[in-house]
């Protein structure tokens, strides 16, 4: 039994988590363990808000147009299904035939999770889960004459990986089927900072470089370094773990291996374990 399963190895610790899409999910995780919760979910997840592109390259993939599919996120492919079954239910049955039909390649293992509740996973599984463990992965790809859809969030048009694809001879087809907005207000947002700066927090746990970006958008990277100096830092894994690194922060805490949430909840309790009680 490992101390995930067994008693509250978090009592008393203060820990602020700025999730949002599973922040009652990771909430529990960590209060059932002890731990007093601060939320301050930093980021929304929405549907792009226009939902006639997306349509279109749904529509585009269902009738054969991609030799391979990019999955960078299992919320990604949610958010298509869940677009299908809103706006276009015909697509479904073809959507699904499609996609065990093209080589699918995933960026790390999220999307895979998605893909097993329509019985399918991947062909390829990017590792590191970032961008550049993907474009290291199509480096060994023959892709000549390839369309590969690629299946990106946000509004980043990623250009590493595109000019990766447009170098190996391939045209990508992308598609960006949620967006991300502010979520907690700024007043909310520097409390959680004053909070972090005064001591009275244990640990903060990012889970998406969003969040990252968020906070040092709102009091600049500077005092960002100064605030979390204060605060155990955890990262879910690489691409988080990236995003504070470039913005002088070192995460100290970070699964390894399976970035998802219990692993991260079970981090945080080997490291806060080791440390003195309050």
């Amino acid at each position: 039994m490992t101390d995930l399963d067994s008693g509250r190895p978090l009592q008393g610790r203060r820990i602020a988590i700025p999730e949002s899409r599973e922040l009652d999910l990771f909430a529990t995780l960590l209060e059932r363990r002890g731990a007093v919760v601060l939320r301050c979910p930093l980021i929304d997840i929405r549907d792009a808000p226009d939902p006639v592109p997306v349509l279109a390259w749904l529509r585009m993939f269902c009738t054969g147009g991609c030799d391979d599919l990019l999955l960078f996120t299992g919320e990604g492919l949610h958010r298509l299904l869940s677009l299908i079954e809103h706006h276009a239910p015909d697509l479904h049955e073809p959507f699904v035939k499609q996609l065990a039909s093209v080589r699918i390649i995933a960026r790390g293992p999220k999307p895979g999770r998605v893909l097993r509740e329509l019985g399918l996973k991947p062909a390829l599984i990017a590792d590191p889960a970032t961008t550049p463990g993907v474009v290291a992965l199509l480096q060994t790809l023959d892709l000549k004459g390839h369309c590969v859809g690629v299946q990106l969030y946000g509004s980043e048009p990623n250009a590493p990986l595109m000019d990766a694809l447009a170098c190996a001879g391939a045209q990508a087809l992308p598609v960006w089927p949620y967006v991300y907005a502010d979520a907690a207000a700024d007043a909310e947002a520097l409390g959680l900072i004053e909070a972090m700066q005064q001591g009275r927090i244990d640990a903060i746990a990012f889970t998406s470089l969003q969040q990252v970006e968020r906070l040092s958008r709102l009091i600049g990277a500077g005092r960002l370094q100064q605030a979390l100096a204060c605060t155990l830092v955890a990262a879910i894994g690489p691409v988080v773990g990236d995003a504070l690194r470039a913005h002088g922060v070192t995460p100290q805490v970070m699964p390894e291996g399976r970035f998802f949430l219990k692993p991260l909840t079970q981090a945080l309790i080997e490291r806060l374990g080791r440390s003195s009680s309050h």
